[in-house]
């Protein structure tokens, strides 16, 4: 059952590149132009374009549910507060909260999971695509044998969109492939393959801000970190084609995130929640309801150090009006039921010459 699933998958991707090939193939001239096939590499492009066209209502909506979840971070507080030390019940009322406010928070991570799919379909579609494969082999999945050898052939700068940093000195020499320009490609789009993805993790933490819960902020900072590290430890082994895929899937997100931060911004009561952005790491400057520090310069920290010296000073002033006082053996206010002194009557010179 899974292996017809994704061969079906396989055979969905394989088509929707061969007919942006078919495309691009019209458009520009069937020859390498500065050591590229730009037909299979704009099919590569496309074939991103086109599953994020499919993807963007669902796009969408993840980002209302991720601001429908900042939304009501203020009562899930109150409920970890509330039931603090029993899990069981606090599962409930979260359920029993998600139910009531219209969230699902599944839907955070549906776009994702989606194109898990349509990622190691590439990959092995790629992976398939090597010389020496039988005919029938090359005909799989919708393949004809001179589009097969043609995607086998295909070049970015030279280097075979199929080849991978760690191809071994054989592989390349099946497919004429040089090992130093293989490497020295591959490199530069795993460099940035990994900026761009720090990029769409930055941009959305620039824009929300660090979560205060803790558990909320270790999985922010996988994400700007941790992922960035997978593709590095990674990339090194996935062919030059599917990087091409990843790099532009990172552009495509920036841009879709730009619009959508600014066309659904986090509520109000969500930037009460975080802390500002700070060169990626959590800041710890309290915000006003709007989100924005409560110090924003130095003069404003300056003022507010001055407020706290003037108090402590006050402070200091009054505790030793107090000393002083009970060294003259003054009470610094009546004792309760006691009838206050009148300075007509001479309470003050009383107090003197006692």
């Amino acid at each position: 059952m899974i292996s017809k699933l994704m061969g079906g998958i396989y055979w969905l991707i394989s088509q929707v590149m061969l007919f942006w090939h078919t495309v691009w193939d019209k458009v520009v001239p069937d020859h390498r132009t500065l050591g590229t096939n730009w037909q299979w590499v704009l099919a590569i492009v496309f074939l991103v374009i086109t599953v994020r066209v499919v993807l963007f209502p669902i796009f969408v909506k993840q980002i209302k549910s991720q601001r429908a979840m900042q939304a009501i971070q203020p009562k899930m507080k109150e409920l970890q507060e509330k039931h603090k030390g029993d899990r069981e019940t606090l599962q409930k009322e979260v359920m029993k909260l998600y139910q009531e406010e219209k969230v699902n928070p599944l839907m955070g991570c549906l776009p994702m999971f989606l194109q898990i799919p349509v990622f190691i379909g590439l990959l092995h579609v790629l992976r398939h695509l090597k010389p020496g494969t039988s005919n029938h082999q090359m005909e799989l999945y919708g393949w004809s044998i001179p589009e097969f050898m043609g995607a086998v052939d295909a070049r970015l700068f030279d280097a075979p969109i199929v080849a991978k940093f760690s191809s071994s000195a054989s592989d390349l020499a099946k497919i004429d492939a040089n090992s130093t320009t293989v490497k020295i490609v591959a490199a530069i789009l795993v460099a940035l393959m990994i900026t761009t993805t720090y990029l769409t993790q930055r941009q959305m933490i620039m824009k929300t801000g660090w979560n205060s819960d803790p558990q909320q902020r270790m999985i922010q900072k996988f994400m700007l970190y941790g992922i960035p590290f997978f593709t590095l430890t990674s990339g090194w082994y996935f062919p030059i084609g599917v990087i091409i895929y990843w790099v532009t899937n990172n552009a495509i997100t920036l841009g879709q995130q730009y619009w959508v931060l600014h066309k659904y911004p986090p509520p109000p009561s969500a930037s009460a929640n975080t802390t500002p952005y700070k060169g990626g790491k959590p800041g710890t400057t309290s915000l006003t309801k709007g989100g924005a520090p409560a110090a924003k310069s130095a003069g404003g920290f300056r003022a507010l150090l001055s407020k706290a010296k003037d108090e402590a000073a006050a402070q200091q002033a009054a505790a030793a009006e107090a000393a002083a006082a009970k060294a003259n053996g003054r009470a610094l206010a009546p004792k309760p039921g006691a009838k206050p002194i009148n300075p007509k009557k001479g309470g003050a010179a009383k107090r003197q010459s006692g």
